[in-house]
């Protein structure tokens, strides 16, 4: 039933009914009343196009991910939920959450360009963001809220999350200098990627802490997914030198690592110390079970969706009140970043 039909029904004017179905004033609660119960009768339901139209909104938010990069096109969990909080923290406001798959090897800044035409949504929310993003630049220039899961290169003054990517590297890193390992290798993403910079960035810190020269062979930028894992630890372990442990910036690439290195007769736990990036519950099927983070992906979510809303609801608010925060994760020692002490002292791995 559209609002012509139900305006006949009750035998009201269309502009009466449009007007107590959108909770206006100049209706008397007694015909709002009677409209809202024959609607709800009836099924009505809004031409959301016609009210787009009318209103300047869709009550819309767009979650961008690319094939490219973003797990969560692989099985990755960490977007679904991650988006449970998204959702839950849009619903109470009354809008709706889509998720639109940019193609692989599709340009973001055109992609992004097309939906803004299409007026898709009203606010956005940008994952995989790159060193240098043009997405950014161009939401800031047109004015239309969003917020990033990540940062770039640049800084400036729009709203982020981003994963405590610092803290993560010198934790784990502080732990495998501790227990004597001076060989460490790293797999981290593409460098078009800039969660990828913080982490190498990190990394040589840390070493440069500890009076160590980083080995730039011991650095793997790849996809970090499983496949990456299992190519970018034969990689390594074929070095020279080989690391005597891993640090592997990737959700599943720990799964990879694991196979890679029993394929070359190496226990992880054992022989080689392994930390992995996230609690995945693909990697919790892991023996020995993965040293790695922790962090709330509910909660992640809930506050992007929150900061969204705000930013929707005032569009002119000052840019010291954008949100820009490094989320915080929680190491979980296991059994993986253990290692017989004697073997740090002699690292050759039988190939």
């Amino acid at each position: 039933m559209d609002i012509r039909a139900l305006a006949g029904h009750l035998g009201l004017s269309i502009g009466t009914v449009s007007r107590a179905l959108n909770d206006r004033k100049d209706v008397s609660p007694l015909t709002r009343q009677r409209v809202l119960e024959a609607a709800s009768a009836l099924g009505y339901t809004p031409n959301q196009s016609g009210r787009t139209l009318r209103i300047g909104r869709t009550a819309t938010i767009g979650f961008m991910l690319t094939l490219e990069h973003d797990s969560a096109v692989h099985g990755d969990p960490f977007f679904m939920a991650l988006l449970e909080g998204v959702q839950a923290g849009l619903v109470d406001h009354g809008l709706d959450l889509v998720i639109l798959l940019a193609r692989k090897g599709e340009d973001g800044e055109t992609f992004l360009r097309r939906h803004i035409a299409r007026g898709t949504a009203d606010g956005w929310l940008l994952s995989g963001t790159q060193h240098e993003d043009a997405r950014i630049k161009l939401l800031s220039e047109r004015h239309i809220p969003f917020v990033a899961l990540g940062r770039t290169a640049s800084v400036g003054d729009y709203s982020w999350i981003d994963l405590d990517f610092e803290g993560v590297v010198a934790e784990a890193m502080a732990l495998l200098l501790a227990d004597g390992h001076r060989r460490i290798g790293l797999v981290t993403p593409p460098a078009t990627i800039n969660n990828s910079h913080i982490v190498v960035a990190e990394y040589r810190a840390a070493l440069a802490r500890a009076g160590l020269a980083a080995d730039e062979a011991l650095i793997h930028r790849g996809d970090t997914d499983e496949h990456d894992g299992e190519a970018a630890t034969r990689e390594l372990m074929a070095l020279e030198q080989p690391p005597t442990a891993l640090l592997l910036m990737g959700e599943t690439a720990p799964v990879g690592a694991y196979r890679a290195l029993r394929g070359l007769g190496c226990e992880p736990g054992r022989d080689i110390a392994v930390i992995g990036l996230r609690d995945n519950p693909t990697c919790q099927a892991l023996s020995p079970d993965l040293t790695c983070f922790s962090l709330d992906l509910n909660a992640l979510g809930l506050a992007l969706a929150h900061e969204l809303v705000a930013m929707i609801a005032d569009r002119e608010r000052d840019a010291d009140a954008r949100l820009q925060l490094r989320w915080p994760l929680h190491l979980r020692l296991r059994q993986s970043h253990r290692v017989d002490r004697h073997r740090l002292d002699a690292p050759g791995i039988s190939r």
